[in-house]
């Protein structure tokens, strides 16, 4: 869209101080905006281009606004066309968490990303915000359905599959509206956190908020679509979240006394699952299955209806999470069944296709 482009660079050069820039792509995402790097002799900046009939402005401001008071790395609004569909922001940089992650940096990275999650659940805003209700929770499952399994591999599910399915997304619905419900970022993984100066991770995508359940950008950052961790190392991590969390009040309606847990929490032995751990685990997997689901479905339907391919290789390891966890649980061994013997091998055959 040339002219839009033009559109955009017109409405930059009314801007104090940019008179003369550079202009150049930033980042795009699966959504209809565009971001680019705008740069000047002494500073650059990011535009975010969103055109109006398809995306919404607003709740992108209206989020920043109120993370940046709770103390959040996240883009200051500069300037803002909510009409034409223009912000203008400060760079948090060029530095993904996927960019760098690694074995050696992987434990001080995490702990900064769990801190800011801890501060996003406790200030973050949340009201006007919508809810992760069961509508929302089951449309997201049916795009596995309809979306890799109906329209990307072309599979007809025989009538005990759709029973299964039926069965699986009421209880994962089930395990989400039961958790403590706070502020979901909702895609709270290694493409959305920069890495930054203090305080870091910068924070981006947030304009899709919701109020939800507590394990759900827990399992977005360690049971991330684009990097994997080994599972117990990812079930370390989770329990690291959970103790600080407790810590913080977040869980206090799995306790029957609260301030007397937070007490004792940290004598108690780093290895040992009690009761409401293992709860709080099973939500965490639970969660993660219906993310997953949710995730591979979206990245069929950007290859489908969008034209954009490039999210067809992640599915193979969106799907790989939930296999792994269905040992642990008899309720998922249908699903299991249906991915192993029928969606991977025709997923491989599909990404086979020219």
């Amino acid at each position: 869209m040339p002219e839009r482009i033009e559109q955009l660079k017109q409405w930059l050069h009314q801007q104090p101080g940019l008179e003369s820039f550079s202009f150049d792509p930033a980042s795009s995402d699966a959504s209809f905006r565009r971001y680019f790097r705008i740069c000047t002799d002494n500073d650059s900046f990011i535009a975010m281009d969103a055109p109006p009939e398809q995306e919404d402005c607003q709740p992108f401001v209206t989020i920043a606004t109120a993370l940046a008071k709770t103390g959040l790395n996240v883009p200051q609004i500069l300037a803002q066309d909510l009409e034409q569909g223009f912000l203008l922001l400060t760079d948090l940089g060029t530095t993904l968490y996927l960019d760098i992650l690694n074995e050696e940096n992987a434990e001080r990275l995490y702990s900064e990303a769990i801190n800011a999650l801890i501060t996003l659940q406790n200030s973050g805003p949340q009201e006007d915000l919508p809810h992760y209700n069961r509508e929302l929770l089951m449309s997201e499952m049916a795009l596995f359905r309809d979306w890799l399994i109906g329209k990307q591999l072309n599979l007809a599910l025989t009538d005990d599959e759709q029973k299964m399915l039926n069965t699986l997304f009421k209880m994962l619905a089930d395990n989400a509206l039961e958790q403590p419900q706070t502020y979901v970022h909702r895609d709270f993984h290694s493409r959305n956190l920069m890495v930054t100066p203090p305080p870091n991770p910068g924070i981006i995508d947030f304009q899709d908020a919701v109020v939800g359940p507590i394990t759900y950008d827990l399992v977005s950052l360690f049971r991330d679509c684009y990097i994997k961790w080994p599972a117990e190392q990812v079930k370390a991590w989770a329990l690291t979240y959970y103790q600080q969390a407790s810590q913080a009040g977040l869980l206090d309606e799995m306790f029957d006394h609260p301030a007397d847990w937070r007490l004792n929490a940290l004598m108690r032995p780093a290895n040992k699952i009690d009761k409401p751990q293992a709860r709080f685990l099973r939500w965490f997997d639970m969660m993660g299955v219906q993310r997953h689901l949710k995730a591979s479905g979206i990245f069929a339907r950007l290859n489908q209806r969008d034209g954009k391919p490039a999210y067809m290789k992640d599915i193979p390891l969106t799907l790989s999470y939930i296999v792994e966890v269905t040992p642990g649980y008899e309720e998922l061994q249908g699903l299991q069944r249906l991915i192993v013997t029928r969606v991977l091998p025709a997923l491989k055959e599909s990404l086979k296709a020219p």
